[in-house]
């Protein structure tokens, strides 16, 4: 056993959090002892620039994966959304965990849904993919570039910078944040993949580690995650286009959901496909490995990569 493990993180609030969470797990679960170490990456010190004109993947997660490889940390735990589906070499993703909510939220102070919003009214959000599906909604809502963590949000929409922003709900449960006047689940939105999961990655060698961390995963969250970062991973998407992809296990069926669309919702392409797990954990993890290739086929058949191609390029 490990004497003192030292946990990756980046140094907002909710990363701490979420990291704290990880933390008390191992201690609670195996009685590791550990301690966090901030690492500021790339999408942490720009922030005067979209995420998706900055380019390059892993923009929250390259910094403490340089230092996974070098040893100078044991694990590191990102939001799962965040971590890209093609992995540095000599890394693993060990184990994701048991989904919060997966859900976006409206976000206001003085409107208490997206219908009520007036005309042009401006939104803020990180995301191509929420301001895609917003645009499906609303053509006329003007969509405005946000960044920062949690707390700049909403201090910007408090200061009257936005009419509304939209959030994941999981941060705002996680942090505990109620203050905002209204608060709404946005029901029609497809999330991002595995948003409400945290992702722990290691070294792959570090066996004194990776035997401890895999006992933290949650066999459910994993298999659907695991379809939804496949999709991804086939239609050769990133984190900073406007793809929405969401699994949902509903009794012994797997039910798999995706959006994929330009910029300003001109054009999308939206589609479901289902299979039956199996009772055994592994086979079910390989059928929904294949539903997630499935589904991705079908979106490249009815011209994916095409409409990928022109999103890139009102980036």
């Amino acid at each position: 056993m490990p004497n003192k493990l030292i946990i990756g993180t980046r140094g907002s609030a909710l990363a701490l959090w979420q990291a704290e969470h990880i933390k008390e797990r191992l201690k609670l679960e195996h009685g590791l002892e550990s301690q966090l170490q901030i690492i500021k990456t790339k999408g942490d010190k720009i922030l005067d620039v979209p995420l998706a004109k900055i380019g390059g993947k892993g923009l929250f997660t390259k910094e403490l994966e340089e230092m996974l490889l070098s040893g100078a940390i044991d694990l590191a735990v990102h939001s799962l959304k965040d971590v890209p589906v093609e992995l540095e070499k000599g890394l693993e993703l060990t184990a994701i965990t048991k989904r919060a909510s997966f859900q976006d939220c409206f976000v206001s102070e003085k409107y208490a849904s997206l219908d009520d919003l007036p005309l042009n009214a401006k939104v803020g959000t990180t995301s191509l993919r929420r301001s895609m599906q917003l645009k499906l909604m609303r053509k006329d809502l003007d969509t405005l570039s946000l960044r920062g963590n949690v707390q700049t949000r909403l201090q910007k929409l408090k200061n009257g910078e936005f009419d509304a922003i939209v959030l994941a709900k999981a941060a705002l449960d996680r942090l505990e944040i109620d203050e905002v006047a209204y608060v709404k689940p946005l029901c029609f939105m497809i999330p991002a993949m595995g948003q409400g999961a945290l992702g722990i990655e290691c070294a792959s060698e570090n066996l004194s580690v990776t035997k401890y961390v895999r006992q933290l995963q949650d066999t459910q969250s994993a298999i659907c995650c695991s379809a939804e970062r496949e999709f991804i991973r086939t239609l050769e998407g990133g984190c900073q286009v406007p793809i929405g992809v969401h699994a949902r296990q509903e009794s012994t069926q797997l039910i798999l959901e995706a959006i994929l669309g330009l910029p300003d919702g001109s054009a999308s392409i939206h589609s479901t496909l289902m299979c039956v797990l199996d009772s055994n954990p592994e086979i079910a993890l390989i059928s929904a490995k294949n539903l997630g290739v499935q589904l991705a086929q079908k979106f490249i058949a009815n011209g994916a990569r095409e409409l990928l191609e022109q999103a890139y390029k009102m980036i």
